[in-house]
């Protein structure tokens, strides 16, 4: 290189330089907003509802790419602790390079949606979302050399969360056999209308984040089955059929099993027709919720991120734990009881989901996310729940993220889903779990 072309690479590098500061002033504050955050996860939602995601499965997908997103910001919050040695296989991530100028929250944001995109089907509808989103960042004035390597330490980051991600087992359950139904009268059957497959008969093989292993918080064992109509299983599927035995209307029981529904998928059927309607699952209830929470408490990006990975963890525990129980228990559903052996007529208000009953999944992941999200938010955290409201459903007022929880448990009897055990064991199984997270899982210094 001449002496002029030299000086002139220097001065155009120390105007890049002075030109960058200038910008970083004026868009630092808008990339750093955590409504970009919750706009990716918002469209991962909504990606995997299109999808049709199981339960467990999408607790993986929210929790890889929250995870992603956290990790993340970490490389540049040092008050704030990695997850790697923490969480079960996780290495530290790469450092950021240096030599280059990377805005985190633009990072992260990629981070997130790049490992969503990675594991969830319709990848055009994710890739229009990232074009999108660079195109907002640009309009904010982040300078392209910004974006360009922001970017690139997302994908950075995003790679090593996917290989990590490679080794969990999620693969090789995918060739495990099916399910098996036999003639025994205590084990599940498909249900109507659609008598579906039951539903990741093996996801206690996913290699879990916080718990040493799935049955670290195995409940007890559900009540003996019996057809005597004096014996407490005819009993507890007598309370599913009067829908409890308390004092709420029966109408009021029926709109709060609406309101926790979270069937990903309902089957409806029209002469030879099949059709469904989607939702969002439990999980992505609770994480609209965390949303919820940290846009009223005014939270900043990087704690935002924190929300997000401590109630994704919780969550995809929280499945590990419930669906080890369920293939281990391999109960009945009231559905088919309450029709053998009480009235061969009568439908559940909710529409059983495929799989075991024993423990409800809504108890042990709603316990173990209030647990933690008391943590973040404090006991008497008051909100309006109006995650479900694009789906039809009113909003609901809460005095505290338990009391949430307790509803969306007790929401799984009143639809004529679970028995009350599930519901009560359920439910304990989950508070141990989220306890068990708040007191290993540390995030701040």
């Amino acid at each position: 290189m001449n002496g002029i072309n030299y000086i002139i690479t220097i001065l155009g590098a120390i105007s890049c330089l002075l030109s960058c500061e200038v910008d970083e002033s004026l868009y630092l504050e808008k990339v750093s907003n955590p409504a970009h955050l919750h706009k990716a996860q918002k469209m991962l939602t909504d990606v995997m509802v299109h999808d049709i995601f199981s339960p467990p499965v999408a607790s993986r997908i929210y929790v890889y790419s929250s995870i992603a997103a956290y990790e993340t910001m970490v490389s540049g919050n040092p008050g704030f602790i990695s997850l790697a040695g923490q969480i079960t296989d996780l290495d530290k991530i790469p450092s950021p390079n240096k030599g280059h100028q990377i805005c985190f929250p633009v990072a992260a944001v990629h981070a997130y949606v790049t490992v969503g995109t990675r594991l969830i089907f319709s990848e055009d509808k994710m890739d229009d979302f990232i074009s999108e989103m660079h195109k907002t960042y640009k309009e904010a004035g982040v300078p392209q050399v910004v974006l360009n390597q922001s970017k690139k330490y997302g994908e950075e980051v995003a790679n090593h969360i996917i290989a990590w991600a490679d080794k969990d087992n999620y693969k090789q359950t995918r060739t495990f056999p099916k399910y098996s139904i036999d003639e025994d009268p205590t084990r599940w059957q498909p249900t109507p209308p659609a008598y579906m497959d039951a539903v990741e008969p093996s996801w206690n093989k996913i290699r879990p984040f916080i718990m040493e292993r799935a049955d670290q918080f195995a409940p007890p064992p559900p009540t003996p089955f019996s057809s005597d109509v004096n014996s407490q299983f005819y009993k507890e599927a007598m309370e599913v059929y009067n829908l409890g035995n308390d004092s709420i209307s029966v109408e009021e029981k029926k709109n709060i099993a609406s309101f926790w529904d979270c069937n990903p998928f309902v089957s409806h059927f029209s002469g030879h027709v099949m059709f469904a309607t989607k939702k969002i699952s439990p999980g992505g209830h609770w994480i609209g919720i965390t949303k919820l929470a940290a846009v009223k408490a005014k939270l900043n990006f990087i704690q935002t991120a924190e929300a997000y990975a401590w109630v994704s963890i919780g969550l995809a525990d929280a499945f590990i734990s419930c669906w080890d129980e369920k293939y281990r228990s391999e109960l009945i559903r009231p559905e088919t009881y309450i029709n053998k052996y009480i009235d061969d007529k009568w439908m559940p208000t909710l529409q059983t989901p495929p799989f075991p009953e024993y423990t409800s999944g809504h108890s042990v992941a709603s316990a173990t996310t209030a647990e933690i999200l008391t943590h973040l938010f404090g006991e008497d955290f008051e909100f309006e729940d109006t995650v479900e409201k694009e789906f039809g459903l009113p909003t609901r007022k809460y005095q505290s993220f338990k009391q949430a929880a307790s509803e969306a448990a007790m929401s799984r009897l009143w639809g004529g889903i679970h028995y009350m055990p599930a519901i009560v064991n359920g439910s304990r199984q989950g508070s141990n779990l989220g306890s068990f997270i708040v007191k290993t899982l540390k995030t701040q210094k």
